[in-house]
């Protein structure tokens, strides 16, 4: 009891510590201005938790621009708000709002399901909501909730849009995948037998493995699009300290002095949101120019875990374990993979029942998805060598 006890009192002390560091260093620097960004019509965007924070200042930024953007929220009357706000400052503004629940692999599915439905482009994804602190709990999938939300739902989410992302790319005007993430990832581990944190779980441990993992899934999926020589960019992007609402969660006293503090020196959620649309809009950063993590305004090093081959690859192959085994309702899932070791590979993942299996070898790229009703229980993994001959496009 006392080493759970004190591990989690170490862990908070840790990422206050940090955060107080991160706070002064962002006092001394000169704050980025965003600088005047192109037009962006005919572009299609979707911001997951663009109805509040970072979020909407995004959305309402990209909208004003002129591009089509999908908001993401597992509230919809706040989504629905959101949408109504922009639509009333800009009334030329295309806003949508679609229910995702990213503590849900069920609900980004039906996310996932309902956007290509409308058979439209898909050229930024941002994957911006997350939660901090929050309650020890499980989700529906029996994930840790800040794993799920902050990590494995956009994981889950970025997978199946993929094709989206790859066909509306072009060599000049590529895709970006963008995640926001934090400085609290310096303090993060990513133990693969226990991503759970059910061996010695901290709220403030969690959050920080979250976000780790956020960079090691980007840093990763970068590496995988540039080998296939998609045109897809992927990049993590700090905002550093903004005034949010991702503090609720802290002990009260100290929530009630955070907000006194927040009002007076941290970025307000339009600064925080500068670098993020650098990130995703800016043509200066166009194909291995835009990759990397990005802190206010400019490109900077990582620690050295966020860099290893061998951690990103195993979490990875983890994480695609863990989103497959998910246990649906009647979705077929038709997933053809790229090439990896001289192979192409079609998988084939049943809803109700089904159980992700890994096959010999490692998991590629993934190209097309579709969905369907299939009737069928129990499980079903199949896994096939499809003709070398097709083309990228067909993936």
């Amino acid at each position: 009891m006392f080493s759970l006890i004190w591990c989690r009192l170490l862990a908070a002390i840790k990422l206050y510590l940090l955060g107080l560091e991160v706070l002064v260093m962002q006092l001394l620097s000169t704050r980025f201005r965003l600088p005047a960004m192109p037009r962006q019509d005919g572009k299609v965007a979707v911001v997951t938790g663009g109805d509040s924070g970072i979020g909407y200042e995004v959305a309402r930024h990209m909208a004003k621009l002129g591009a089509h953007v999908f908001i993401g929220s597992r509230n919809e009357q706040r989504g629905l708000a959101a949408v109504r706000r922009i639509q009333k400052e800009y009334s030329e503004a295309q806003v949508d709002f679609q229910k995702l629940d990213l503590a849900s692999l069920q609900s980004v599915r039906q996310f996932v399901q309902s956007f290509k439905e409308r058979d439209l482009p898909l050229n930024i994804l941002l994957n911006n909501a997350g939660v901090m602190l929050v309650p020890e709990g499980r989700t529906e999938d029996g994930f840790e909730v800040h794993f799920s939300v902050n990590y494995l739902g956009h994981f889950l989410l970025t997978w199946l849009l993929l094709d989206n992302l790859k066909s509306s790319g072009k060599p000049a005007s590529v895709s970006r995948v963008v995640n926001t993430s934090s400085s609290a990832h310096r303090l993060g581990q990513i133990r693969l037998d226990d991503l759970n944190s059910g061996q010695s779980y901290s709220a403030h441990g969690a959050y920080c493995d979250s976000k780790l993992a956020q960079i090691l899934f980007s840093a990763h999926l970068h590496q995988e699009l540039q080998r296939g020589d998609f045109p897809v960019t992927s990049c993590a992007v700090d905002p550093g300290m903004v005034d949010t609402a991702l503090y609720c969660h802290l002990w009260t006293p100290l929530r009630l002095a955070q907000g006194a503090v927040a009002r007076l020196l941290f970025k307000t959620p339009a600064e925080g949101a500068a670098t993020v649309l650098y990130a995703a809009l800016s043509p200066a950063l166009e194909g291995e120019r835009g990759a990397g993590y990005w802190a206010n305004g400019r490109r900077e090093r990582t620690t050295p875990p966020t860099s290893d081959p061998r951690t990103q690859r195993l979490l990875w192959e983890t994480s695609h374990r863990s989103a497959w085994s998910w246990r649906g309702r009647g979705l077929q899932l038709r997933l053809k993979i790229g090439r990896f070791s001289g192979e192409y590979l079609s998988r084939e993942v049943f809803g109700r029942g089904a159980e992700f299996r890994e096959s010999p070898g490692k998991f590629g790229r993934v190209g097309k998805y579709d969905s369907s009703y299939s009737g069928k229980g129990g499980p079903h993994n199949r896994l096939t060598k499809c003709g070398s001959t097709q083309s990228r496009q067909d993936m």
